[in-house]
């Protein structure tokens, strides 16, 4: 693929082969959102990874009276954290910016302000500590994330599914993806929070909806399965979405009852259409590569009625089910200092002048070639 040589992805792929040192120990900074995230990851040569520190600070206080994330709020409430965060990661694995091998920062996709202050920071201390810089892309932190507490081999079935992304990723080998399907509006993450700013449930989104359902009747509300005749394994969430508010504001009266019973109805729904699609991209998979493994990574992935679906297809697929943490599914420093220690290790360095990037497609090839979203001057979504 043709790449900008501004885009870290270009500059990696000009890198030559280093000679490693182990184990490596790579900073890894997180600001693409509404999480501010630092961590210190130990990458061993048998594949071994030690977690040695690792920070999340969150914002919901600061967005949940919007309903939603402001970029601007989100953007300075990294400012005043992310230095401390740094020293406190820093402190707790007892190490010095002398004994690093690395710092990586998420480049992007994300709100733009956000990624710039991880990217600065980590800029600032590669430049001072004269500490190789790592520009990592925030959805290849996604897709190794599971690697943080398992040895996963390579190839897998990837489904990325979190607040700006929905996407069904072949993994071949690190930095080697291929798009199977991805979100044609809305991700489901998002279909998630405004369902619940939809139902008044608070922020964030997902928790809220889930907490909620818990007590809800899933079979109450008839809601639409989107692209049930279209072949392919891509996804569709906003008419969903629209389905939601359409039922909420027919119902007269409405009680605790009837949001937890479209809270229900609609987490069942959600669930379906991810089991459905990743049923297909399955399929293409097993033909290539027989079945290994299905891995769920991204915000979403915390969902427990989504997790237990994905699982129960994973099994009457013959694929082995993994899934990170649920502390690992969220927005992290860990997997971002683990990507920025893959890329390490087969000398892809960034130069300090990269640019931040709002889109950054994984499969940037299949983006370009044909784009599902996002198609406009910041260049193809997925």
């Amino acid at each position: 693929m043709d790449l900008d040589p501004n885009h870290p992805d270009k500059q990696e792929q000009d890198a030559v082969p280093r000679q490693t040192n182990w184990p490596v120990t790579v900073l890894g900074l997180e600001s693409s959102c509404d999480d501010t995230a630092a961590a210190i990851v130990r990458l061993h040569k048998d594949g071994q990874v030690e977690i040695l520190s690792d920070c999340i600070h969150n914002q919901n206080s600061q967005h949940a009276l919007f309903g939603g994330v402001v970029p601007e709020i989100a953007a300075r409430a990294h400012v005043e954290i992310m230095d401390h965060l740094i020293g406190q990661v820093l402190a707790e694995a007892k190490l010095e910016l002398s004994e690093l091998d690395a710092v990586a920062a998420t480049a992007g996709p994300g709100l733009i302000g956000g990624v710039l202050v991880g990217m600065m920071s980590a800029k600032a201390i590669a430049l001072g500590s004269d500490l190789p810089f790592i520009a990592v892309n925030h959805l290849e932190g996604h897709a190794i994330s599971p690697r943080l507490d398992t040895h996963i081999a390579f190839p897998y079935l990837l489904l990325l599914v979190s607040g700006g992304h929905t996407q069904l990723i072949e993994v071949a080998a690190f930095g080697q993806y291929h798009r199977l399907g991805s979100t044609l509006d809305d991700a489901a993450g998002e279909a998630f929070d405004k369902t619940a700013k939809i139902l008044s449930l608070g922020f964030p989104g997902g928790p809220a909806v889930e907490a909620c359902a818990k007590t809800g009747d899933e079979t109450r509300f008839d809601l639409p399965r989107t692209l049930l005749r279209r072949p392919g394994c891509d996804f569709s969430f906003s008419g969903l979405k629209s389905a939601v508010q359409r039922i909420w504001q027919a119902l007269e009266n409405p009680g605790p009852q009837d949001k937890a019973d479209l809270a229900a109805s609609f987490q069942r729904t959600v669930t379906d259409i991810l089991a459905r699609q990743t049923a297909k991209a399955m399929q293409l998979f097993t033909e290539k590569h027989g079945a290994t493994h299905l891995v769920v990574a991204g915000g979403v992935a915390a969902n427990q009625m989504i997790r237990q679906g994905l699982a129960k297809l994973a099994d009457e697929q013959g694929y082995a089910f993994v899934a990170p943490p649920l502390r690992y599914c969220t927005d992290n420093g860990a997997m971002i200092a683990l990507a920025g220690a893959e890329h390490l290790i087969r000398g892809q360095i960034s130069q300090l002048g990269v640019a931040a990037r709002p889109r950054w497609p994984l499969d940037e090839s299949a983006a370009h070639r044909q784009p599902v979203s996002g198609s406009g001057k910041k260049g193809p979504k997925s």
